[in-house]
């Protein structure tokens, strides 16, 4: 399988099914196309014609193309039974697939206005009224998650849910906003996590850079 991807630096969404693949130790192949250039969109079409030509986007060993993280996670989930990339349990499966989808559809103050770039600080700029309202609603998220399942991760082991917001961690890492302590403890242990690492010491070698906003799907 490959998996196209935009630069690490910035596309939030690449980072979610890429996470999955390293830390449940899925073998692909990565296809860095580098974001908002000419090339960009032919680059990912030339692999993937059937798709918006847009990042990420899965080519399976039959040449069929998913794209969307929410998608390429939700396949992964079904190719790969043995790892819990969801919760065992159906309730907790429910649960994470709903926080899941409510970061994939929602939270646009905080898209718009604290974007993604790993290797950039602003601490205390931009928390506009919208994007202080969504991260009080993520962190009611994380808060509800962290104590009705004990930990570490969202639903106890690392899993989709998790990915999801992999990036809301890098921007609030990045753009620094008043947090509880328990939010910047669940933050500090994804940070810590490997397939995490890689990709923030990815981002950080990167040299292409793009215009301000970050890339979606």
């Amino acid at each position: 399988m490959k998996l196209l991807i935009g630069d690490k630096n910035y596309s939030s969404w690449s980072m979610r099914p890429w996470l999955l693949f390293k830390h449940f130790g899925i073998p692909f192949e990565e296809v860095l196309i580098h974001l908002y250039v000419p090339g960009t969109k032919p680059a990912i079409l030339a692999q993937a014609p059937t798709g918006p030509g847009k990042v990420p986007c899965l080519i399976s060993e039959d040449r069929s193309a998913t794209w969307d993280s929410l998608a390429i996670a939700e396949t992964l989930a079904e190719r790969f039974p043995q790892h819990a990339l969801w919760p065992r349990d159906p309730m907790a499966r429910s649960h994470a697939r709903s926080v899941s989808a409510e970061m994939h559809s929602g939270f646009g103050d905080l898209r718009s206005n604290m974007w993604m770039n790993i290797r950039a600080s602003f601490p205390g700029k931009n928390a506009t009224p919208g994007a202080l309202a969504d991260i009080a609603r993520i962190e009611a998220i994380w808060c509800n998650c962290l104590d009705t399942y004990g930990g570490p991760f969202l639903f106890g082991e690392f899993s989709i849910a998790d990915a999801m917001y992999a990036p809301v961690v890098m921007r609030f890492k990045t753009w620094r906003p008043v947090l509880s302590e328990a939010s910047a403890a669940y933050m500090d242990r994804v940070t810590a996590l490997p397939a995490v690492k890689a990709w923030i010491d990815d981002a950080l070698r990167e040299t292409h850079t793009i215009p301000y906003q970050d890339v979606c799907p």
